[in-house]
């Protein structure tokens, strides 16, 4: 199975600042027996997700199961190229999509500026802790994901697993490592700035004399680690992809470091306001945030009573990096990293997304 190191309990990031009066607004939240009466007569649901099409498929059709009479179709891929194919439907006032879930937080902030979502609470929106959602119900975290440490464990002895981001710029690692894009992933963007942060800009050029390989997809990454070919390890593992191939009996172990901060951030979901299925959508989210389905994920439930599954530790066990939202809501600065690291790895391949 996969070994999980674990930091000490260094802070927690639910806040429960505002946790009472979500509930006093929650209160008319609608039943997921109104939605589906609903949701029924629209008898179709059209979801746009951020990441491949595995995160989303096996839950559309079992929502298809638990609700009759409403087809799910999924259309996934790279949240920064979903985001613009919504905005040009906006535009042409032809909307086919009715809720998307994406990486993008930036998106949602602007969306809800501009009036065009749906504001909807669903049933235990009190027990999402603020840092992952609207205050207003424009949307919410239904998903946190990290990014941390994965490795080989047939092709890398446990005493060899690097313990820092440091150790990654060992020579024995040389051609070894494999990450996504910073480029292209706004998550790995932001992790990439947290390692330069902390380390210094020659941490990026001792890297590079490392001859990482990058691909399009963490699931691309987890992948190639659990395959064993070349690629070994990585600093740049998505938590839930690499515990999945852990659990088909591949031999990827997952490491969150005690040295280097856990970047953590929410798939976020929100239904549009001239969606053609909105009581479907918002019938989607309400029965995906209900505990039963939070738990078997994989990874971390936005909601703060739903335990993560083992090798998991609650987020408050980890010293973990929750600015997400603040950095790639400066947009400038986004954009001028996106540049840079455009130039330190060269143009995207087309490389395997899915």
């Amino acid at each position: 199975g996969a070994i999980m190191r674990v930091a000490r309990p260094l802070r927690t990031i639910a806040a429960a600042g505002f946790a009472g009066v979500g509930l006093v607004q929650a209160a008319g939240a609608q039943s997921i027996e109104q939605l589906y009466d609903a949701a029924k007569k629209e008898g179709a649901l059209v979801l746009y997700g951020g990441g491949p099409i595995t995160l989303y498929e096996p839950w559309a059709r079992e929502f298809e199961q638990r609700f009759p009479g409403i087809k799910v179709s999924v259309k996934a891929g790279s949240s920064n190229v979903l985001d613009q194919e919504i905005d040009a439907q906006m535009k042409a006032g032809q909307l086919q999509v009715d809720m998307a879930i994406l990486q993008t937080i930036q998106d949602y902030e602007r969306w809800k500026n501009a009036g065009v979502l749906l504001p909807f609470k669903p049933e235990g929106f009190d027990k999402i802790d603020d840092a992952w959602k609207d205050k207003d119900g424009a949307y919410v975290g239904v998903t946190i994901h990290g990014l941390s440490y994965a490795y080989n464990s047939a092709k890398l002895p446990e005493a060899a697993v690097p313990k820092s981001a440091l150790d990654f710029l060992k020579p024995e690692f040389k051609g070894k490592i494999i990450t996504t894009y910073p480029h292209v992933d706004d998550v790995t963007l932001y992790l990439y700035q947290i390692l330069v942060d902390k380390y210094g800009p020659e941490f990026l050029e001792k890297l590079k004399a490392n001859e990482p390989v990058f691909v399009r997809g963490h699931l691309g990454v987890s992948r190639a680690i659990a395959a064993g070919d070349e690629k070994t390890l990585t600093f740049d593992s998505f938590v839930s992809m690499s515990i999945a191939e852990a659990k088909a009996g591949k031999p990827i172990v997952t490491v969150v470091s005690e040295v280097d901060p856990l970047p953590v951030f929410a798939q976020t979901a929100a239904v549009f306001k001239d969606a053609p299925h909105p009581n479907a959508a918002k019938l989607y989210i309400s029965w995906y945030l209900q505990p039963e389905q939070q738990g078997r994920q994989g990874t971390w439930s936005s909601r703060s009573d739903v335990v993560p599954p083992p090798p998991l530790k609650p987020l408050s066990n980890y010293n973990v990096a929750n600015a997400f939202r603040a950095f790639i809501m400066d947009e400038a600065k986004a954009k001028a990293l996106r540049d840079r690291y455009l130039g330190f790895t060269g143009p995207a391949s087309a490389g395997v997304y899915r």
